[in-house]
């Protein structure tokens, strides 16, 4: 068993500010197998018929387990999964318990209470840089393959078959069961389209005449697929300029690997790697900085910032990716910002970069770094 040890240290600390934590993601993101790499957890499956018995009787299950650690696989399976989790966390505070779902906790009728501040929320993302070197891989193949663990390992000529597999189970266990949407065939033709113009401008109309429903309808599924990581939406910085793009947002789906196949590209070519390093990139910021708000900058004719990271009390840092560090010469979307906001840092993301690099921009400084130098020059702040 691969051991994650960035999330099981993520796991333990969050265990010391509370007592239960909700740990999401998406299907086969590896949530079940993380949480059995615990130590001396006692592992419970709400799947299972006799495990959901015994949660009918919140109180006597948790005072059976009164100062273990305990998983709740899948609660939502559970009856009464939030009462469950309050008991937990209000009468038995030294019993430390992680449940595992697929979507925020509260975002479906099957929740009853989002259990604001007695719990811990980590969303495991695919897999981040630590993955890479704990799974044993490179780069290219976690981009090609994506950061699923089971479809990064998998061999390529079967992944057709798998890709096709998992948008089965998610809408038969995660958007029947907890959101009773109705219409299976435009629905799935709506992550289709949305994984294959992934990194672009969202606009409802285009996806809704493809599907043939309703922009209501079309904003409704985004929402299904917020809610359980499939899509994270990536709102315009702007001071409402006239200038600028303020309202449409860019919606980006949840992994390389998805992304690639939606794109039908068969085999590598170099045009491709830049649109999922730039998927990668916001996969690390989720993975390592979730409290950064983040955002793109555009303007309605011209040039446009990858990101736009906005963190409490600092200036916004824009964030350039490219896929080789040779590209980061002109940068005409990050001097036409800073032209407008000129207090904040300034990065390039490169795949091929170990160490940090500085370069001149005019009369700027920027620092050419890779995912892990991102990364911690935030968390420098």
């Amino acid at each position: 068993m691969v051991r994650r040890d960035y999330w099981i240290d993520r796991i333990e600390q969050a265990w010391q500010r509370r007592s239960v934590i909700w740990l999401h993601g998406v299907r086969r993101v590896g949530k079940t197998t993380l949480c059995r790499s615990l130590d001396a957890v006692e592992y419970f499956d709400c799947d299972l018929l006799s495990v959901r018995e015994r949660l009918r009787d919140p109180e006597s299950f948790w005072s059976d387990l009164r100062g273990k650690r305990v998983v709740l696989d899948e609660i939502h399976h559970a009856p009464d999964p939030s009462l469950i989790l309050k008991i937990a966390a209000d009468h038995f505070p030294e019993t430390r318990v992680i449940a595992t779902g697929s979507s925020t906790l509260g975002a479906t009728a099957k929740f009853s209470d989002s259990l604001t501040g007695r719990k811990s929320d980590i969303w495991l993302t695919p897999m981040a840089s630590e993955d890479l070197g704990a799974f044993g891989g490179e780069l290219r193949r976690r981009l090609w393959q994506g950061g699923l663990p089971s479809f990064f390992l998998g061999e390529p000529g079967e992944l057709d078959a798998d890709f096709s597999e998992w948008v089965g189970s998610f809408w038969a266990r995660d958007v029947q069961e907890l959101f009773r949407i109705q219409q299976r065939a435009a629905f799935v033709r709506f992550v289709e389209l949305l994984l294959a113009r992934s990194g672009g401008m969202f606009e409802a109309t285009a996806f809704a005449e493809a599907c043939e429903v309703s922009r209501t309808t079309i904003h409704n599924y985004l929402e299904v697929l917020q809610v359980t990581g499939v899509a994270s939406v990536v709102r315009p910085f702007s001071s409402r300029r006239t200038t600028e793009i303020v309202a449409a947002p860019k919606v980006y789906g949840f992994d390389t690997g998805f992304v690639r196949y939606a794109h039908g590209w068969g085999e590598p070519r170099p045009e491709d790697w830049g649109l999922l390093w730039e998927h990668c990139v916001l996969n690390e910021l989720q993975a390592h900085c979730p409290q950064i708000e983040v955002k793109y900058w555009r303007r309605k004719r011209g040039p446009e910032v990858d990101l736009v990271l906005e963190r409490r009390g600092l200036p916004p840092a824009a964030v350039e990716c490219k896929w080789r560090s040779s590209a980061a010469r002109n940068l005409p979307g990050l001097r036409a910002f800073r032209e407008t906001y000129p207090a904040g840092e300034d990065f390039v993301v490169c795949s091929d970069l170990e160490t940090e690099q500085t370069r001149r921009l005019g009369e700027r400084t920027i620092k050419l770094v890779g995912l892990r130098g991102l990364v911690d020059a935030l968390r420098r702040g």
